[in-house]
């Protein structure tokens, strides 16, 4: 299940479970999508891959107890600046890759 994390890595910014500003890759970092486009270039700094917008978990017991109630998002803040001279040297050959071809 999906941790919901609460802020951009690596700006900080406020991500709450009903944004729909959060982009995350398959591992699960999560970045806002201001980051995303011009920091990153859609290239994860931890793990190489892209990024794909983060599901909203319903706030309402819609069925079955799946909601955010009962699967609450995570409070565990994961602030990790991206050094982006680093980035760039990192992403320089991934960036021009399409996410799913990586």
């Amino acid at each position: 299940m999906l941790e919901l994390r609460p802020a951009c890595e690596h700006c900080n910014r406020p991500l709450p479970p009903d944004t729909a500003e959060a982009w995350i890759c398959s591992f699960e970092c999560t970045f806002c999508g201001d980051c995303v486009e011009n920091v990153l270039k859609n290239v994860c700094p931890n793990c190489g891959g892209g990024f794909m917008p983060r599901p909203v978990r319903p706030a309402r017991d819609w069925k079955g107890g799946n909601y955010l109630g009962k699967y609450p998002a995570s409070a565990k803040v994961k602030h990790r600046p991206v050094d982006p001279a680093a980035h760039a040297a990192f992403s320089a050959a991934l960036r021009d890759i399409p996410p799913e071809k990586r």
